[in-house]
């Protein structure tokens, strides 16, 4: 068995959209029977809500979907990930900027941004400002299908 392809997802606080994202993902390829093929966590760029718990929207909007996000403390990003991760995913363009300057060259070409999954050239809106979690739960969903789709026809062709 080959080694479980290391996704981490990253936004600004790591207490609203990366940590939704991570939660999704590990509920999409669990329920396909792939768990065991992935290893999936998220980070912050900014150290705001280093330690904090997920945020009460994302819980509320990941509880109606039946996936649960218990324990889950925001972390920092390190330059140190780079080495230690397969795939970086942004949420915004801020997140891109901010992902490179702090992984470096290590990890050039390995950034890629949520919703380009998705056939889509936008970012996820952040809900911190929005308040819309519903919103940003369907644009994480349809990254997060598109991202395991890709992964899979990149699997097929490579």
């Amino acid at each position: 068995m080959s080694a479980p392809l290391r996704i981490l997802f990253v936004c600004h606080g790591n207490i609203c959209r990366s940590p939704m994202a991570e939660f999704v993902m590990r509920d999409l390829v669990g329920k396909r029977g792939m768990a065991d093929a992935f290893s999936i966590a998220s980070a912050a760029t900014h150290d705001d809500e280093i330690g904090n718990p997920v945020h009460p929207g994302t819980r509320r909007m990941l509880e109606a979907a039946g996936i649960p996000c218990d324990g889950k403390r925001a972390r920092r990003l390190r330059r140190a990930d780079a080495g230690e991760w397969d795939l970086f995913v942004g949420m915004d363009e801020a997140n891109m900027r901010d992902m490179r300057r702090q992984l470096g060259g290590a990890a050039e070409g390995r950034c890629r941004k949520l919703l380009e999954f998705a056939g889509e050239d936008r970012d996820v809106a952040d809900p911190w400002y929005t308040g819309d979690f519903e919103a940003t739960y369907d644009d994480v969903l349809a990254g997060c299908t598109g991202l395991l789709s890709w992964l899979g026809d990149a699997r097929r062709d490579g």
